[in-house]
């Protein structure tokens, strides 16, 4: 019925909702926002674009973040020392998918949309995340319109690492806050 309408109202053709669903479905195994986050990692100019406007900085790098039928903002967020940030959709599940693949299900559970904001840090216990008593922790809630991404720390002794060897440690979790 969905595809129906959105043929009828001409919102998209058969082929780019094929193209979008193929996107889709190969995104959890690229995770291209893998790429941003080690792009970040290794260029401090383009990690302050990335934080100032994520949406201008992935099309830099040819990565779409905003659906191009319904158009979403993306925001992304950096854990520091003293601030760990979660991502959640409290009212559905809305979720950066064009940049980590189909979301778990976890993430679109219940449980998950509502503990995540009351009890933050019990979940992220669940996730094995100890985090330290002074880390503040910021629970960012995306909307149909808005979704956030966090840029986890870049590990110590990693310096001399080559791209490759980066995007191995970014996982779509530590991108969704629920690990570091």
């Amino acid at each position: 019925a969905l595809l129906t309408v959105v043929l009828d109202k001409e919102l998209a053709s058969r082929e780019e909702i094929r193209s979008m669903i193929e996107s889709l479905e190969s995104a959890g195994r690229n995770l291209t926002g893998r790429t941003l986050i080690v792009k970040a990692w290794m260029d401090p100019t383009f990690e302050e674009h990335l934080l100032d406007d994520a949406t201008s900085a992935a099309l830099e790098l040819d990565i779409q973040t905003s659906n191009p039928i319904a158009p979403t903002v993306l925001t992304v967020v950096r854990n520091t020392p003293t601030v760990h940030n979660l991502i959640v959709c409290t009212l559905c599940s809305c979720y950066p998918s064009g940049l980590l693949g189909i979301a778990p299900v976890w993430y679109k559970s219940s449980e998950f949309r509502s503990r995540a904001v009351r009890e933050p840090r019990e979940v992220l216990k669940e996730f094995g995340t100890i985090l330290e008593y002074n880390q503040k922790v910021r629970v960012h809630d995306s909307t149909a319109d808005h979704r956030y991404l966090v840029l986890p720390q870049r590990p110590k002794g990693t310096e001399s690492w080559s791209e490759e060897e980066l995007k191995q440690l970014v996982t779509r979790d530590s991108m969704l806050g629920v690990t570091t």
